[in-house]
């Protein structure tokens, strides 16, 4: 199954919530069919909205999402384990051929090597210099970037290190520092707030572990780098304005065939939109004119 296709089914499972048997169809469809990539599970975010599934109140669901979810991590997990052991062999295969000097160079810590310190971590603590550039305020940046990935982390030294030379790369290259200091500076207070902050530990952990790139990072929109409980809200904030745009906007009619599912009044408002496919049935939105409460079918 290709990305678009992927892309499809994503949109089918937003559309189908509430109803328990179109999931379960575009679920098992998703587990039989996708062959999960980084680079896949990253563009159609399938894996997000598949996520989301883990909190239904139909058992089935639950059981299915978590076996997908888990499936597709350690499937992403050793595709990076075999390019990594590929990429060691390689490594020492240069340096057998090295003679004498392999063994004074030391191999580059990987991302999945532990390093745990008794100390808070920090660039002072783990030995790194960040002066890379000579330049004061991009080695400030990471500095500060350093600090913020090594604290409550077991990645290595070098390894953090790179990770934020690599992202302060990005923003230089989008903002250089010199003619467009301001925005390189915006930038980084967006980045660097978004990676300490309480409410989206998640971020530091996916930048750490390399599963957002820096390019990615630094061209996010910010709310894009914003928890995953906030982005559902916004987009439930998003839905409700458009329901309410559509109810205010289309004529609506009154009826006594449906019944408000809060106060069982039977006075209710309703209209149709084709919101899916022609082939589909429409959407009905239902306003009760005796409490307001509103809701929709198709």
């Amino acid at each position: 199954m290709d990305a678009k296709d992927v892309v499809v089914h994503v949109k089918n499972l937003e559309k189908s919530k509430g109803n328990d048997e179109a999931v379960l169809e575009i679920l098992r469809i998703l587990e039989k069919e996708v062959v999960p990539t980084e680079k896949l599970l990253r563009e159609t975010k399938v894996g997000v909205e598949v996520n989301k599934f883990k909190k239904s109140g139909n058992g089935e669901i639950v059981k299915l999402a978590k076996r997908m979810i888990s499936s597709w991590k350690d499937a992403i997990n050793k595709t990076k384990k075999a390019r990594t052991q590929h990429s060691g062999d390689g490594a020492a295969g240069h340096s057998s051929q090295s003679g004498s000097t392999a063994g004074a160079t030391s191999q580059e810590p990987r991302k999945t090597d532990k390093f745990v310190s008794t100390k808070v971590r920090n660039t002072k603590n783990d030995g790194v210099d960040p002066n890379v550039h000579n330049n004061k305020l991009r080695d400030q940046v990471i500095r500060a970037l350093y600090d913020a990935l090594a604290k409550d982390s077991e990645h290595p030294p070098k390894s953090i290190l790179q990770t934020c030379i690599s992202v302060e790369n990005e923003m230089n290259k989008l903002n250089d520092s010199t003619t467009k200091e301001k925005e390189y500076k915006d930038k980084y207070r967006v980045i660097y707030s978004n990676i300490i902050s309480r409410n989206n530990p998640d971020l530091k952990v996916k930048i750490a572990n390399g599963d957002l790139s820096p390019e990615q990072l630094v061209n996010s929109d910010p709310k894009d780098l914003a928890p995953e409980h906030l982005k559902r809200k916004m987009e439930e904030i998003k839905k409700q304005n458009l329901f309410n745009a559509q109810g205010a906007t289309i004529e609506r009619s009154v009826t006594d065939r449906f019944t408000c599912g809060k106060c069982k009044e039977k006075k209710v408002s309703y209209y149709q939109l084709q919101t899916r496919s022609a082939d589909e049935p429409l959407t009905t939105f239902c306003t009760c004119e005796a409490c307001g409460n509103r809701w929709k079918f198709s």
